[in-house]
C-alpha cells in the first residue's frame, strides 16, 4: 500500500497528492509517470509525476476529475492508500540527457496549458537546480483555473501566465503569448509543450512557422500504460509509436496531432476500438515491438 501523505484541491476539479513511494522517488527524472490504482479492482490510471523527494521518499502527482475513477480519487484524503502505485515508467526528458554547460548556452521555453503545468514543472525545476533559466507560458481559461503558480514562478527564468477571458496575465491564448516573445526579440533554441491535444497542435504550427524545435508530451492519450491497449498508438513521421513505451515526449513537429486526436475520440467505444483493430491490423497494439503485446 502506498499513503497519501497530503491532499490539496488546487482548483475546480484539479487535484494534489504527496504518495509515499520510495523506490519510485529514488528512480524517477523529469518527464516520466506512474500508474495508480485504488484497490484490485480500479482502474489503471497514468499520471506524469508532478514532484519528487528522493530524501523524504514522496512522489507528487497532479490530477483532473475527467471519469469515474478520477471522481473517487477525489474523494481520498491524507492517511488513505493507493493498492499499487507503478513507476517510474516512460523515457525522461531528453534535457537530463544533455550536457549542463550546453544547455546554460540555451534559450529553453516551456509552454503549458491546464494540467499540463504539472508535468512541465519537474522539468523547469530540474533546469533551474543545475543552473539553468528557462521561460515558462501557462495558459488556462481563467485566474481561479491557474495551477502551481508559486512553485513555478519560483523556478522560472520568466513566468508568462495567460487566461482565455483575461481576467489575469497575458489576455489570450499561449499561442499569442509565444508570437509576442518572439515579436519582442526572445530567439528560443527549443520549445517544450504539454496540454490539451489541440493546444500542443497549434504551439506546435506556429512554432514550425517560427523555425523552433518542439518536443511535446503525449500523455493525454496514454491510458493502459504499458503498450499492451494500443489507445496511446500514434504516428510520429513515418513511424508508428506509443507514448507509453517509446515516449511521452516526441518532436511535436512529426506528431500527426489529426490522426491521435481521431483515434482519441475513437477508443472511447467498443464499436471505435474494433474499428481501429480492423483498420490498424498488427500495429494496433504491440506493433512497437518492446512491450510483448504483439505475442
Amino acid at each position: 500500500m502506498y499513503k497519501i501523505l497530503k491532499a490539496e484541491k488546487l482548483a475546480d476539479k484539479i487535484y494534489l497528492m504527496d504518495v509515499e513511494a520510495p523506490r519510485v522517488a529514488r528512480h524517477c527524472q523529469p518527464g516520466q509517470f506512474v500508474i495508480v490504482k485504488m484497490d484490485d479492482k480500479g482502474e489503471r490510471i497514468p499520471l506524469t509525476i508532478c514532484d519528487y523527494d528522493r530524501e523524504a521518499g514522496t512522489i507528487t502527482i497532479v490530477f483532473q476529475e475527467v471519469g469515474a475513477s478520477t471522481v473517487k480519487m477525489a474523494d481520498l484524503k491524507a492517511g488513505d492508500s493507493f493498492r499499487d502505485f507503478t513507476g517510474p515508467l516512460g523515457c525522461a526528458s531528453e534535457l537530463v540527457e544533455e550536457d549542463i554547460e550546453d544547455l546554460k548556452k540555451k534559450k529553453i521555453l516551456f509552454v503549458a496549458g491546464g494540467v499540463g503545468a504539472a508535468p512541465v514543472y519537474p522539468q523547469v525545476k530540474w533546469l533551474h537546480e543545475h543552473g539553468v533559466a528557462a521561460d515558462v507560458i501557462v495558459g488556462a481559461k481563467t485566474k481561479d483555473m491557474l495551477i502551481l503558480e508559486d512553485a513555478m514562478e519560483a523556478v522560472s527564468g520568466n513566468y508568462y501566465p495567460c487566461t482565455d477571458d483575461g481576467s489575469y496575465g497575458h489576455a489570450g491564448m499561449v499561442t499569442t503569448m509565444v508570437e509576442e516573445l518572439v515579436n519582442n526579440g526572445n530567439k528560443y533554441d527549443v520549445c517544450i509543450a504539454i496540454g490539451p491535444m489541440i493546444m500542443m497542435k497549434f504551439v506546435c504550427l506556429l512554432t514550425k512557422k517560427l523555425e523552433i524545435p518542439t518536443v511535446v508530451s503525449m500523455n493525454p492519450i496514454m491510458v493502459d500504460g504499458t503498450g499492451m491497449c494500443g489507445a496511446c498508438r500514434l504516428i510520429v513521421g513515418d513511424e508508428v509509436k506509443f507514448a507509453c513505451v517509446d515516449g511521452p515526449e516526441f518532436d511535436g513537429h512529426l506528431v500527426d496531432f489529426d490522426n491521435a486526436m481521431k483515434r482519441q475520440q475513437l477508443y472511447k467505444t467498443e464499436e471505435g476500438r474494433a474499428m481501429l483493430k480492423l483498420q490498424e491490423g498488427d500495429t494496433h497494439h504491440g506493433g512497437c515491438g518492446n512491450c510483448g503485446g504483439d505475442k
